[in-house]
C-alpha cells in the first residue's frame, strides 16, 4: 500500500511541492516540499463563498482507522435541502486554492505542468443522490480563470476548470470545462469506461473510472500538462489512492500563452441546481492534506 505522501505525489520528479501532510513527507526523500499549515493564508486562499463555512477540525475516525489518517481537516457541511451554492439552502464550501507564495510566483511564471491534491472522506451512511461537485484544478487569462463554470460560454477559448464529481452510487469523474473545439470534444469523449457531453457545456469524463466509498478517506491527485498554443498536445491525468484512473492526450486547454495554470477551485456542494440533486438530510465530508508540485 502506497503512503499517503505517495498517493499525493504520484510523480517521479518536480521543481518545487507544497503540503499540510503532518509530518513532513520523508518517503518523498531528496524533492523539495514546503510543509504548510491548513490554513487560508499560507495557502493563498482567496474569493471564499462568505455564506459557507471551512472551519478547521478533528474529523470522526474512518471505517479503517490507520496511524496515516488526516488528523485536522475542513469540514464541508450540507444541509438538508442543499443544492448549489446559489440556491436557496447552500451546502458545501466553496474557494480558489493557489498555494504558498513560492508556488504561486512559479504558476504566475507560467508554469506547463502541475499535480494537485488531498485527501477527503464522506460521512459514514453518505446519500449520494443524483451527484456533487469535488475540487479540482482550474486555469485560463487573468480573472477570466474565475468564470469558467456554470454552462458560461462567453470567452470559453480563455479559461479552463477540470473539477471532480461524485454521481449515483459513489461513481466518480471529472466534470472538465476546455476550450470549445472538435479536437477537445473527440478527445474527452473518447475516456472509458463512458464519458458525454452535458447540457451545460461541460463534460462528464470518464464516469465510473473509480467509486468513491463513504467512510473512508480517498487519495485524490491531478495533473494538468498545457499543450503548446498551436497544439493538441496537452494532458489530463488522475490518481486515486495512488492509482491512474484517468490519462487523456491530444487535449487544448489554451489558445493563448497567457493563460496560465492557476491552482485549485476547491468547492464541493450537491448539484446540479434543481431540488432533485439537493442532499436528504444533513451530511458531512472532510478534506485534508492540501498538495501540490510544480513539474516544469
Amino acid at each position: 500500500m502506497l503512503s499517503p505522501s505517495s498517493q499525493l505525489f504520484p510523480i517521479s520528479s518536480f521543481q518545487l511541492g507544497f503540503t499540510t501532510l503532518s509530518p513532513s513527507p520523508a518517503s518523498i526523500g531528496e524533492l523539495d516540499v514546503i510543509l504548510v499549515p491548513l490554513a487560508d493564508s499560507p495557502l493563498g486562499i482567496h474569493k471564499i463563498m462568505r455564506s459557507l463555512t471551512h472551519e478547521v477540525v478533528c474529523p470522526p475516525p474512518s471505517l479503517h482507522p490507520s496511524s496515516d489518517d488526516p488528523q485536522l481537516t475542513w469540514e464541508a457541511r450540507y444541509p438538508k435541502g442543499s443544492c448549489s451554492p446559489k440556491t436557496e439552502i447552500p451546502g458545501g464550501f466553496g474557494f480558489y486554492l493557489r498555494g504558498p507564495k513560492e508556488i504561486v510566483s512559479l504558476l504566475d511564471e507560467g508554469a506547463k505542468e502541475v499535480v494537485f491534491g488531498y485527501r477527503m472522506m464522506f460521512e459514514k451512511g453518505w446519500e449520494w443522490v443524483k451527484g456533487g461537485k469535488l475540487p479540482g484544478m482550474y486555469g485560463g487569462i487573468g480573472d477570466t480563470a474565475y468564470g469558467c463554470t456554470g454552462g458560461r460560454q462567453n470567452d470559453r477559448c480563455k479559461s479552463f476548470n477540470v473539477r471532480l464529481m461524485w454521481r449515483r452510487d459513489g461513481k466518480g469523474e471529472i466534470y472538465a470545462y476546455l476550450p470549445i473545439n472538435e479536437t477537445n470534444t473527440n478527445a474527452l469523449l473518447a475516456v472509458p469506461p463512458y464519458s458525454k457531453a452535458n447540457p451545460d457545456y461541460g463534460f462528464s469524463v470518464g464516469i465510473g473510472a473509480w467509486t468513491f466509498v463513504s467512510g473512508i478517506w480517498t487519495t485524490i491527485a491531478q495533473r494538468v500538462k498545457l499543450n503548446d498554443v498551436g497544439k493538441a498536445d496537452g494532458e489530463l491525468q488522475l490518481w486515486i489512492n495512488g492509482e491512474c484512473v484517468i490519462h487523456t492526450k491530444g487535449l487544448i486547454f489554451r489558445e493563448d500563452e497567457a493563460s496560465h495554470i492557476k491552482g485549485m477551485h476547491f468547492q464541493t456542494f450537491f448539484g446540479g441546481h434543481e431540488s432533485d440533486w439537493a442532499s436528504p438530510k444533513d451530511q458531512r465530508a472532510w478534506f485534508s492534506d492540501v498538495s501540490g508540485a510544480i513539474i516544469r
